[in-house]
């Protein structure tokens, strides 16, 4: 089992990059030979990413979640299988390539730095805490696809006024399709990062003696919370829509982003292990 985990975290970066690279060609030029392989592969790297994911389980008894490389190869699986079902529902499949980049910078960062950890505290082999800690990064990786989306969004709609018909403009999307894919990852994020918070508000207070609500890692996450819901609804109720909503979206993403970053960082919290 242990040498699997230790050809895996090699194998993985690999695969990641030979999935960008096949993204990217496919970018470049649309053929039927990419657009069968390139998702084979990816599909081929997600399995592989799920049994080095179960393998480190097993071993070390405990979820990958105890420190930031291992929370690193989760967010690469979670935005890499997150982008594969989306691209499965929308059949849209020349955004992969921005998507998947991030995916390979994770799990790269991960696989260099990260250690075997058998011993660990009690705490962190519970279930009920690998399932809010996984939500929650779930959650996080349909915010950042919807980042991506936005920011394509705006991309294409600079070449669309500066009248450039080039290969962004042929190969990306529609304005209304990267819209729409921008707002079904912010529901997906949003969704899942209240099944983190339900969790946390029902059972973090009974496992840890020093819980607080206004832990800065809980008063960050719900501040994220409450912005995505407004853009939801925003969206929904109030007829959002186009670079008015994407910009929402945007301005949410990076609010959450120096959000993780000051209650990661700055704050203690009794979310800190190591």
């Amino acid at each position: 089992m242990l040498s699997f985990i230790h050809i895996a975290n090699v194998v993985l970066p690999i695969c990641y990059l030979l999935s960008v690279i096949l993204y990217f060609s496919y970018f470049k030029k649309d053929t039927d030979f990419l657009k069968s392989t390139k998702r084979i592969l990816l599909f081929t790297t997600i399995v592989v990413h799920i049994l080095y994911l179960i393998a480190r389980t097993t071993e070390f008894s405990h979820l990958p979640i105890t420190n930031k490389h291992e929370i690193f190869t989760l967010l690469a699986f979670a935005i890499a299988a997150s982008y594969f079902v989306l691209e499965l529902a929308s059949d849209v499949r020349g955004t992969g390539v921005f998507i998947l980049v991030i995916s390979l910078v994770f799990q790269v960062v991960s696989s260099l730095f990260i250690k075997d950890l058998a011993a660990v505290p009690e705490i962190l082999k519970n279930r009920s805490l690998g399932t809010h800690v996984i939500s929650a990064l779930l959650g996080y990786s349909g915010f950042t696809m919807s980042a991506v989306y936005g920011v394509l969004y705006f991309i294409l709609y600079k070449e669309l006024k500066l009248n450039k018909f080039g290969l962004i403009f042929n190969r990306l999307p529609s304005l209304e399709t990267l819209e729409t894919l921008s707002y079904y990852s912010v529901i997906i994020g949003f969704a899942l990062l209240s099944v983190a918070m339900a969790i946390g508000i029902i059972w973090l207070p009974e496992a840890f003696p020093n819980f607080k609500y206004s832990d800065p890692k809980l008063v960050t996450t719900t501040v994220v919370w409450i912005i995505f819901g407004v853009g939801i609804l925003a969206k929904s109720v109030g007829n959002w829509y186009g670079r008015k909503v994407i910009k929402f979206y945007l301005i949410g993403y990076a609010i959450a982003m120096l959000s993780m970053l000051f209650a990661n960082v700055f704050a203690k919290s009794f979310h800190a292990f190591y």
